[in-house]
């Protein structure tokens, strides 16, 4: 399917794709259940509903975009609208799940609308990942881990070096290779 088609199908808002159901998986893997998860950035609330629905982890969700909170809580997901991390507490989470906006965009052809934010992450494709990681660290418990979804596109390697200097050691504990991409998950932990 391509971005023309999913800006046909709902235009406002990130629907579950290959990305979304690697990131679901890895995490439900992982996970014993007994964890408060954020999920960051959660779109149509695919990634939340399965976390909470596999694992029985009480799941909370964010995204900037309004019309991707309201249908994450139609999926009878707890969603709030946030930017990243901003609104939580310290301390509040055992695990985060992100599938960020990360792909390679020039910016001379971006379209600023809800789906460009949801997929476009800037020049270098980590425009929204790097803030993250930047601010990741304060929701986390002690023991807390992230998982974070990352294109070849957007360079893992930058990504794992962006992430140790905020404290953060990194795994792939998943990927998928595509024609044009390999995406991969991203444990993070201190």
């Amino acid at each position: 399917m391509t971005l023309e088609d999913r800006r046909d199908e709902e235009p406002d808002v990130y629907q579950p794709a290959e990305d979304s159901h690697l990131l679901a998986e890895a995490a439900c893997d992982r996970l014993e259940g007994s964890e408060v998860v954020l999920e960051v950035g959660t779109g149509s609330g695919y990634v939340a509903k399965q976390i909470a629905d596999e694992t029985g982890a009480r799941v909370v969700a964010s995204d900037l975009n309004p019309h991707a909170v309201r249908q994450a809580r139609t999926e009878g997901v707890e969603a709030v609208r946030a930017d990243l991390v901003s609104p939580f507490r310290d301390g509040s989470f055992d695990a985060v799940a992100f599938n960020p906006p990360y792909l390679p965009t020039d910016p001379e052809n971006e379209w600023d609308d809800w789906m460009e934010r949801a997929l476009s992450g800037g020049e270098d494709g980590r425009a929204v990942i790097d803030p993250f990681l930047e601010h990741v660290g304060r929701v986390l418990a002690p023991d807390g881990v992230v998982y974070l979804l990352v294109s070849s596109l957007t360079g893992v390697d930058e990504v794992v070096e962006e992430a140790g200097k905020h404290g953060f050691s990194a795994v792939a504990v998943a990927d998928e290779s595509f024609p044009f991409e390999t995406l991969t998950v991203l444990e993070l932990f201190r």
